[in-house]
């Protein structure tokens, strides 16, 4: 017994140290300077330009850039990735390999994804490549050729390298990529924090933010965890023979979770209020006001914002799960609802459920969406929303996620050393 213990410990510990060794190895490797660009004359005309400044400060969290062999990270694939889940909803052929779930459907589903992920990073590398034609006085098409080839290069090779610790290592490796990247910029945004703020916020004040982030962290668990149970029932439980489902347990059920469409509705209310902003700015709308009038008035902004979450989860959580696809294959299975008769009783049965879970999952996220900008005006703080939810929604799925694998693989072990 003590040496299969000490087996499945092993067998813990190299997939915690592949895993280690890989985020170690691509965070070295965005710190890889790609040849032929001059950095001193990029940080020059970062210092210079405020906008660009910014920009960097989004990427990196503090006011150095370089553009290193790995910049582009799984960025790429996450944005292929939210891609291919929108193809799927509107081409009924992907849908239907999405839904078969056979191997080969899966395979034919990533390398969809994989292609898509291809052409979003020659796309990005060559947005950088064209843009540091301002910042360099030694730009040339070959030198852009150059930085498209290595960005791109080094984004396929971090998506391989993700999959591997999703096949062989602890955790998703492109959760554990954006996590790493994340708690990578929170010393920098602490640092920003308590330096602006110092002066302006007391002990009390420091204290109410300390409660509001804890409480934050609690929601969060909440949503991420919390579920409306959906009980049912075999046909053999209902005296009926059902061979093929004769080891079904009696305590079966569908979990249908508060936040079934994930940090999706954040990142679209922002692309939607954001980008309007970038268009205006760049001379290309000069016409357009929502904008300005979004940005002068805080009120109308929030409203705004917490509105497009309701929407935006209700309309994904859709395409997340979606009730007739759940109520055929119950009917496949001869497994049912008690007190629902199978086919479109169920179907509608399961789209009211479905409303209100949405909907308080909705309410939940966009209150926690909210929360920093609620902080921001209750107290004479800034840069709070350098760590908005969409990180911490992110940060405490990973964390949950790994507490799960790594629970899973101890059951595993017991059940195991039970049969053996």
């Amino acid at each position: 017994m003590k040496m299969k213990e000490t087996s499945d410990n092993n067998v813990l510990l190299k997939r915690l140290l592949l895993s280690l060794g890989i985020l170690i190895f691509i965070r070295l490797g965005t710190f890889l300077p790609v040849p032929g660009i001059d950095h001193g004359y990029l940080a020059f005309y970062i210092q210079r330009h405020s906008v660009t400044r910014s920009l960097v400060s989004t990427f990196s969290g503090n006011d150095t850039f370089v553009i290193g062999l790995f910049t582009l990270n799984i960025f790429p694939y996450i944005n292929a990735s939210i891609l291919m889940q929108l193809l799927v909803t509107i081409f009924p052929s992907l849908s239907k390999l999405q839904k078969e779930g056979s191997s080969e459907g899966k395979r034919k589903i990533n390398r969809i994804t994989r292609l898509i992920t291809l052409i979003w990073a020659i796309i990005q590398s060559a947005g950088i490549a064209f843009y540091l034609k301002r910042a360099l006085f030694n730009w040339t098409p070959i030198l852009a050729f150059e930085i498209i080839i290595w960005l791109t290069t080094g984004a396929m090779i971090v998506l391989w390298l993700s999959e591997l610790i999703t096949e062989h290592g602890l955790g998703n490796g492109a959760s554990l990529l954006i996590y790493t990247n994340i708690v990578s910029s929170l010393p920098n945004l602490i640092k920003k924090l308590i330096t602006e703020n110092s002066e302006s916020l007391n002990l009390a004040s420091w204290l109410l933010i300390g409660i509001l982030f804890f409480v934050a962290i609690y929601g969060i668990v909440l949503l991420q965890e919390g579920a409306r149970i959906v009980p049912l029932i075999s046909s053999k439980q209902l005296g009926q023979k059902a061979p093929t489902f004769s080891a079904l347990p009696e305590n079966n059920y569908i979990p249908l979770r508060f936040n079934q469409a994930g940090v999706m509705p954040i990142i679209l209310t922002t692309a939607v209020l954001v980008i309007p902003n970038y268009v205006s700015s760049l001379g290309l709308l000069p016409i357009l006001t929502l904008p300005a009038i979004l940005k002068s008035s805080k009120i109308i902004y929030w409203i705004s914002y917490f509105t497009l979450i309701l929407l935006f989860s209700s309309f994904y959580s859709t395409i997340v799960l979606n009730p007739k696809d759940v109520s055929d294959e119950l009917q496949k299975m001869a497994v049912s609802i008690p007190g629902v008769r199978p086919g479109v009783e169920t179907t509608f049965y399961l789209k009211q459920v479905m409303k209100r879970v949405t909907l308080l999952g909705a309410v939940m996220l966009a209150i926690l969406a909210t929360l920093p900008n609620i902080i921001e005006a209750i107290l004479p703080v800034s840069s709070f929303n350098g760590l908005g939810t969409t990180s911490l929604l992110i940060l405490v799925g990973v964390v949950l996620d790994l507490s799960r694998e790594i629970r899973s693989i101890f059951l595993s072990n017991i059940y195991s050393d039970m049969f053996d």
